[in-house]
């Protein structure tokens, strides 16, 4: 890219994320020539869109910045010549995430937003909407980079890199934290480390970790396992790898795989906190309703802290150094969503993959892993599938596809409970699910 003004379209403009973002701009405004910034959001979310707009104004003033900034509810006029699109949209809101959560805890299953039922709900409400933006984009800005950061991240991506002719990349702040937390671990700036990761979106396992020309996975795997686990996000409560399973894995998972290794165990603290206490999504809207307070402060013209609460932190150091590496051709190495291509062997070349992988101006060109052992092998090729066969169902509305992806997921249960569960799921998400609708007329 060699434009001087680059036009970025912010689809879910109100998020509560969006001033990291703008903060990541503007961080980079030497590199990235931002003249135009369009936050879209829709109806419920326009008072939303319009605090956000106002305080970007105030932060790009402070820096001296000449970019525009518009809120809108009109995508069309948003993409419109866009650049860059950034996607951090959520269908249905976090009473959605809400809902999704409480059926799972219902049924005796994992309450989460990217995982099992939920998981599987979210993409089939998102992915629709994803596509339809992309189909847009195709018309109207074509040669434009679709950065995806809505969840599920690798589902959605896939869907796009399916489904449409747009360039398409998936981002997650996983990745990120595992990494910035290992230079804290081995006392190391984060330039200096390189970590290779390879996996699917939250399913993802840290394979390498090189500084100096030596691979320090094992001091990690160490710290680690003795209480010194800084790669785990602040909004997952801290917990105790099963020791056994990790020094003999030789490698780090991340801490969404805990719903796997630990899945009893995790169910049973979810259901004694449903009990005596909100569910994650019930927190995060207290937490987005006080930092939207803090937002609305006329005076504010930074990012504030108590957006790290939210659990998305360096989502934007993510983002705006993949756009920066795409329009300055940077080759940068980031660990993103992207068509395998060969890098996980044993995995379709054509499915969307978590790995490293060199960032240039025309493609993402994934980095090849050393084979997995095979039982993590077996396990993410088993979660591939569900995936894949979530996104069909999520296209073609068909439920018999839904119950197969459900029936693989390790954290999902099945017979009479799943009939109950996945009914439950459409009724409630109705408005969202339209395809699905023929399974309520039976």
């Amino acid at each position: 890219m060699s434009k001087e003004h680059l036009k970025i379209a912010v689809i879910g403009g109100g998020s509560s994320y969006t001033p990291e973002l703008i903060e990541g701009l503007l961080t980079r405004k030497d590199e990235l020539p931002v003249g135009e910034i369009w936050l879209v959001d829709i109806v419920e979310g326009y008072e939303k869109v319009q605090v956000i707009a106002n305080l970007a104004k105030r932060m790009i003033k402070k820096v001296g910045s000449e970019a525009k900034v518009y809120a809108t509810l009109n995508r069309k006029e948003a993409l419109l010549n866009a650049d860059f699109v950034c996607s951090q949209f959520r269908s249905g809101g976090l009473e959605a995430r809400i809902r999704d959560e409480k059926i799972a805890i219902k049924y005796d299953m994992i309450g989460q937003e990217t995982n099992g039922l939920g998981g599987f709900t979210n993409a089939c409400r998102t992915i629709p909407i994803a596509l339809e933006i992309a189909e847009e984009m195709e018309t109207l800005c074509p040669n434009a980079w679709l950065l995806n950061f809505t969840n599920p991240s690798g589902m959605v991506t896939e869907a796009i890199l399916k489904y449409t002719k747009v360039k398409a990349v998936g981002l997650c702040n996983i990745p990120v934290n595992m990494e910035r937390g290992a230079a804290n671990m081995l006392g190391v700036p984060k330039s200096e480390l390189t970590m290779q990761i390879a996996g699917l979106n939250h399913f993802v396992f840290a394979t390498k970790a090189m500084h100096n020309g030596e691979d320090q996975l094992p001091r990690l795997i160490h710290e680690m396992l003795n209480g010194n686990d800084q790669m785990t996000p602040k909004n997952i409560p801290p917990f105790d790898w099963p020791r056994v399973i990790v020094e003999s894995l030789g490698i780090i998972p991340c801490a969404y795989l805990r719903y796997y290794y630990m899945s009893r165990d995790i169910i049973e603290e979810e259901i004694h906190e449903a009990k005596r206490a909100n569910n994650r999504g019930e927190v995060v809207k207290r937490i987005e309703k006080e930092i939207f307070e803090v937002y609305s402060d006329p005076n504010l013209d930074v990012k504030p802290a108590i957006l790290e609460e939210r659990g998305g932190a360096y989502y934007s150091e993510a983002a705006c150094e993949l756009m920066s590496s795409i329009h300055n051709d940077k080759r940068t190495i980031m660990h993103v969503n992207t068509r395998n291509n060969g890098a996980i062997q044993g995995l379709p070349d054509d499915c969307a993959v978590e790995v490293s992988s060199i960032i240039t101006s025309t493609e993402i060109i994934p980095l090849s892993v050393e084979p997995f052992a095979p039982d993590t092998l077996a396990l993410i090729q088993l979660m591939k599938q569900f995936e894949t066969l979530t996104v069909e169902a999520a296209v073609e509305g068909d439920i018999a596809k839904a119950y197969r992806a459900l029936v693989l997921n390790p954290i999902v249960d099945t017979g009479s409970h799943l009939d109950e569960a996945l009914e439950e799921t459409v009724r409630e998400n109705l408005q969202f699910l339209p395809l699905f609708a023929h399974v309520l007329e039976k």
